[in-house]
């Protein structure tokens, strides 16, 4: 966890620079303001937009969740780099409070998502509070509880052979 912030230069780089996902599996377009702790995106729905369903004209309102969560790894992947260190792996564990106020992510619309740590273990254990909002309305928010091991390969090793054990 950095106490450095990101400058306007870093903020205008390819948000995949900055996580771990690859087209077409981006869905965060832009990195919009960063602060410790805390990081606001923003993503544009258009017709090639993942998840984009053109019988609803837009994004199912559930891939708000990803929404969040790629906004969190991007938060991760700035200040890795922040601190020179390797942009490493995370996974989502989970969601609290979810609340959705709207069914749709509108073709043509922008929709800025902003990600706060509350709470982060030394083990890579974390609670995000993401809010998404299209202008001033807030349209959906939760918390989320994401893991980010140090080591993923051996985190994936060995929780492998634990289920393997398991049988």
């Amino acid at each position: 966890m950095s106490t450095l912030t990101a400058d306007a230069a870093m903020l205008a780089q390819d948000v995949s620079n900055f996580i771990p996902h690859r087209a077409p599996m981006i869905l965060i377009d832009k990195l919009l303001e960063h602060r410790p702790d805390s990081l606001t995106t923003e993503t544009h729905i258009t017709p090639s937009s993942a998840f984009f369903n053109s019988t609803i004209n837009g994004v199912p309102n559930y891939v708000a969740i990803e929404y969040m969560a790629q906004s969190v790894a991007a938060l991760a992947g700035i200040e890795a780099r922040l601190d020179n260190e390797a942009i490493l792996a995370g996974f989502l564990l989970g969601t609290r409070k979810l609340q959705m106020h709207i069914d749709t992510f509108t073709l043509g619309q922008s929709y800025r998502t902003q990600v706060t740590r509350l709470y982060q273990e030394e083990s890579g254990l974390a609670v995000f509070d993401c809010h998404i909002y299209h202008q001033d309305t807030l349209i959906a928010q939760a918390n989320i509880n994401v893991f980010q091991p140090k080591d993923t390969q051996a985190y994936i090793d060995e929780s492998q052979a634990t289920a393997k054990h398991d049988q």
